[in-house]
């Protein structure tokens, strides 16, 4: 049995390829950016371990050996699910890996937002004279409502970290109920009403036909003009052309962003050019434990699979 990585996205694959050779499955690395491409170097695979390239319906249909897509990650947008289930593949993510990461991420971006600190540190550096009245205003945490759109494992333990500091917290999520109001201690509301009554928000939802462009133009128009807005889960949810436009226009006070609808970030992109504007390059996953994490679970994704099981994550159901 053979498994294929897809595209390079880790500098090793020991962990990966331990795993599977333990199980007398083979591992070859390969890093391809096409469909032809990929379907050369996976031609007689029995799985896929998939990062950030595209698997389309032409390369499902062109691998007649293959049984499991495993991807490294929570969401599995670059998957064609559709086509790999019409084919009896299963299709399998990890998405319980860098939970704590994520939420750490999303809560030091709404932190260092609301405290200004960028701005801060940046002005001190340039030797310019500054005190906490240029930088107004500032307001205590416990005066301020964080939305979070999506209340998904990474909502659900930024929520705790933020109450634990004295936010108030609300959430739109139209998969959640009753059930988790109670358990959290938080309202879930309209998405209309989160937009007008957050001073922060922050995204948490999964890239589908659904949240593509949920905060768009429309939805800008109806937020506080103190609003940060974070986003830790794909780029493409929000529209990011309108967003420059609101942050260009001073409408919004702010965004803080580890995803965009291009990635990586192009050079010409205006908001590297934005002074209300912080950026990291889609690392909030990252810790050295969280990658260790997804990489050993997603190959015993593929083992239970080969060895005729189901997987412990999947996202597929036929």
């Amino acid at each position: 049995m053979k498994v294929v990585v897809t595209d390079m996205a880790f500098d090793a694959y020991e962990e990966e390829k331990t795993i599977l050779e333990e199980n007398g499955i083979e591992l070859i690395i390969t890093d391809n950016q096409s469909e032809d491409a990929i379907i050369e170097a996976a031609k007689d695979a029995d799985g896929l371990l998939n990062a950030n390239v595209q698997i389309t319906e032409k390369i499902i249909e062109s691998l007649p050996n293959l049984k499991v897509i495993s991807r490294y990650g929570i969401g599995y947008d670059t998957i064609d699910v559709k086509a790999a289930t019409s084919n009896k593949i299963y299709v399998t993510n990890v998405p319980d890996y860098c939970v704590d990461e994520v939420s750490d991420h999303a809560l030091t971006l709404i932190l260092t937002s609301c405290r200004k600190i960028v701005p801060m540190n940046d002005q001190l550096k340039k030797r310019n004279r500054l005190n906490a009245f240029d930088l107004a205003p500032i307001r205590r945490f416990n005066s301020q409502t964080v939305g979070l759109v999506s209340f998904g494992n990474i909502a659900k333990k930024l929520c705790k970290k933020l109450q634990s500091i004295g936010f108030n917290v609300i959430a739109y999520d139209p998969f959640c109920g009753i059930k988790e109001e109670k358990d959290y201690g938080i309202q879930l509301v309209p998405l209309e009403e989160l937009l007008r009554n957050s001073d922060i928000i922050s995204i948490h939802s999964p890239l589908v036909k659904d949240t593509y462009h949920l905060i768009g133009e429309e939805a800008l128009k109806l937020v506080k003009k103190n609003l940060f807005i974070v986003n830790t889960s794909r780029g493409p949810v929000i529209n990011e052309k309108a967003l420059i436009k609101a942050l260009q226009e001073k409408r919004i006070a702010g965004a803080a962003l580890d995803v965009f609808e291009i990635e990586p970030i192009d050079p010409n992109n205006p908001l590297l050019n934005l002074d209300n504007v912080i950026l990291t390059p889609h690392a909030a996953y990252y810790s050295d434990e969280s990658c260790s994490e997804l990489k050993s679970k997603a190959a015993k994704n593929i083992v239970n699979v080969l060895k005729g099981g189901v997987p412990e994550y999947w996202v597929n159901h036929f």
